[in-house]
């Protein structure tokens, strides 16, 4: 019985091979990476002390690096368990829980006809290939050459370029013997009942095969090379092969190039994901011409838990990021996510690589941020919570970005962060609507009342996203660094405790750690000197916003300028409440864990127990000067 690819490819899929072979081997615990589907053993196969046999989930293979075996789900099985290859496929279907096909002798003649297809196709590359060597291909080699790409990048991809000819391809095919009707069903020409002679769909462009799962080419991309072509980007039309919504630009080559890390990277185009191979930067992948679709995500969560969608750094690559986040979110899950890395504005993966380097394409990846991050950015950027019911608004649409998701637990952990998140947001507001830092001479400062909480701009949104940065900081935390730098003495004070204090942004844990180093190391004592080192980090952006931040909420006594007295009662207030709150969330976070594990009505009242403490000391921070309790006078009126 002859199978179809695609019912092969599900239940492989479907069955990670780590655990069809694991039961007949044993994994060794030193070397095996679980939570990463990478798994080492002895190898079944021949007899060693040593594992070197290796299995890796997300590409479905292993290989014995002492006696070179190698193979997927099928090939184990009728080699160590001598099974037929039916047998083999009938074994793993039962594992996937998906039913054995009928034997259809209509879908057979379909599979053949699809085999026969994709040497139809395997010949249209050749040409193209042979094509951009000839004399008509040298304005296109021109041009490869001028985006930086190498002969060996070239030949690696396999470009190629289609003349400016009609029937250029339909002759070549028709003289290697194939027939009108294959040309037609592989979408090489232009065809129809209105159209009296088929003529070549590629003409005058730089063409990209596209290539299945398996590597072998199904459709194909071309780059006009001429301002007068209609469209700069054509691909094929959908045939027998090819779906452009169920594929991904270099999936096979991406999978097999992944690392050890599982990162791989989504791009915007073509050339993108051309120029970070060159690079050294082979785990990327793009969609063919349109927005992400569900299929495609799913062939991104195939590879990694994580991937990092990349786009460009204006406001199409914006909208492209949003579209992307609204389409992932009721499909996340444990370990089943987005991150988002947004470029420079102007710039492509391209630009970056060319003009400054792997590396830095490589710290804008490593910098992408969570998916929570991009809708909590899209939500704020640009508005004006100044009232009730604004700030009601927003949390509404929060909380149905939640509801969409729909695993219980994630969908439950959106709901906790965004609220977070919106309480740390709303909070300084509400307290100094109640009261204000006084002076040293125990006078409010005139305007202290709060008129109610700004969102960044759109264009600091986007550059927060594009520098890694999470756009919102903790107001507490922010004020906290604040305080340390502008009265250095602070630091030699509280040394021990600053070190250990618990932030919960990156940021600030980053330029925390500046300053501990500084001072540990005798570096820094001064002002001047703390902010060079700020600098110096590149954190210098973070800085400004946690001074504009403490600034905007009137916290003066944590602002430059300030009395000591002022200044050291404030920070103790701040730091006595941070550890409190730090501890605290933590005890929530166990406690709500527990009752969803162990729903009795001791965990429960454990849980009621800790939100009370919570809200209590929230109420206090809303009702003392500053941001905590201690020796600071209340604010009066």
């Amino acid at each position: 019985m002859r199978f179809s690819n695609s019912f092969l490819d599900e239940i492989r899929d479907r069955v990670p091979i780590s655990s069809l072979i694991g039961a007949r081997v044993t994994w060794d615990r030193r070397k095996t990476n679980a939570s990463r589907g990478d798994y080492w053993a002895c190898c079944p196969f021949h007899g060693e002390k040593s594992p070197s046999f290796h299995c890796e989930d997300k590409k479905g293979r292993y290989h014995c690096f002492g006696c070179g075996a190698s193979g997927d789900h099928f090939r184990f099985l009728t080699e160590h368990d001598g099974l037929s290859f039916p047998e083999a496929v009938e074994r793993v279907a039962e594992m996937a829980g998906v039913p054995m096909p009928a034997r259809d002798p209509q879908a057979e003649q379909r599979e053949k006809e699809k085999a026969s297809l994709t040497d139809v196709m395997e010949l249209a590359t050749r040409f193209f290939q042979e094509a951009l060597q000839s004399a008509e291909g040298a304005k296109a080699r021109a041009y490869l050459r001028e985006r930086g790409l190498s002969a060996a990048t070239q030949q690696e991809f396999r470009l190629g370029f289609a003349p400016e000819s009609r029937n250029a391809l339909k002759s070549f095919l028709a003289s290697k013997g194939v027939d009108k009707a294959q040309i037609e069903a592989c979408g090489l020409v232009v065809h129809g009942p209105d159209i009296a002679v088929s003529y070549d769909r590629f003409r005058n462009r730089i063409m990209f095969p596209i290539e299945d799962s398996r590597g072998r080419v199904i459709a194909f991309g071309g780059r006009a090379m001429s301002p007068d072509q209609p469209a700069k980007y054509l691909n094929s039309n959908d045939t027998e092969l090819f779906h452009k919504g169920n594929v991904l630009y270099n999936f096979a080559r991406a999978r097999n190039a992944m690392g050890r890390d599982g990162k791989v990277i989504a791009v915007e185009g073509y050339m993108d994901v051309i120029a970070l191979a060159q690079a050294g930067i082979d785990s990327s992948v793009a969609p063919l011409g349109t927005a992400l679709t569900e299929n495609q995500l799913e062939l991104l969560w195939r590879m990694s838990g994580e991937p990092v969608l990349c786009f460009d750094g204006d406001e199409a690559g914006l909208r492209a990021a949003w579209r992307a986040a609204e389409l992932a979110l009721p499909m996340v899950g444990p370990g089943k996510t987005l991150r988002f890395a947004i470029l420079p504005e102007g710039r492509d993966p391209d630009d970056v690589v060319r003009d400054e380097g792997a590396e830095a394409m490589r710290g804008l990846i490593a910098d992408a941020r969570p998916l929570a991050d991009l809708l909590w950015a899209r939500e704020t950027a640009g508005g004006v919570f100044d009232t009730p019911e604004r700030r009601a608004d927003l949390e509404q649409r929060l909380r149905e970005l939640a509801n969409r998701i729909r695993d219980e637990s994630v969908r439950r952990h959106y709901a906790q962060e965004f609220r977070e998140r919106s309480q740390a947001f709303f909070g300084a507001a509400r307290g100094s609507e109640r009261g204000a830092f006084r002076n040293k001479d125990g006078q409010g400062r005139p305007g202290s009342q709060a008129r109610g909480r700004l969102a960044v701009s759109e264009s600091l949104s986007r550059s927060a996203m594009v520098k890694g940065q999470g756009g919102i900081l903790p107001l507490r935390e922010a004020g906290i660094l604040v305080a340390l730098v502008n009265h250095p003495f602070l630091l030699d004070e509280h040394f021990e405790t600053v070190e250990r204090v618990g932030l919960a942004s990156a940021e600030l844990r980053r330029m925390l750690s500046v300053l501990v180093d500084a001072v540990a190391h005798d570096r820094a004592h001064e002002r001047e000197q703390l902010l060079a080192a700020i600098a110096e980090a590149g954190l210098d952006a973070v800085w400004e916003r946690a001074v504009e931040l403490t600034r905007r909420a009137r916290l003066w006594p944590l602002l430059e300028g300030a009395a000591v007295d002022d200044a050291r009662d404030a920070f103790r207030q701040a730091l006595h409440l941070q550890h409190a709150a730090h501890f605290l969330n933590k005890e929530l976070r166990a406690a709500e864990s527990a009752l969803a594990s162990e729903p009795t009505d001791e965990n429960y009242r454990h849980l009621v127990e800790i939100q009370s403490q919570l809200r209590s000391l929230q109420a206090t921070e809303a009702l003392i000067e500053g941001f905590g309790i201690g020796s600071g006078k209340v604010a009066r009126g």
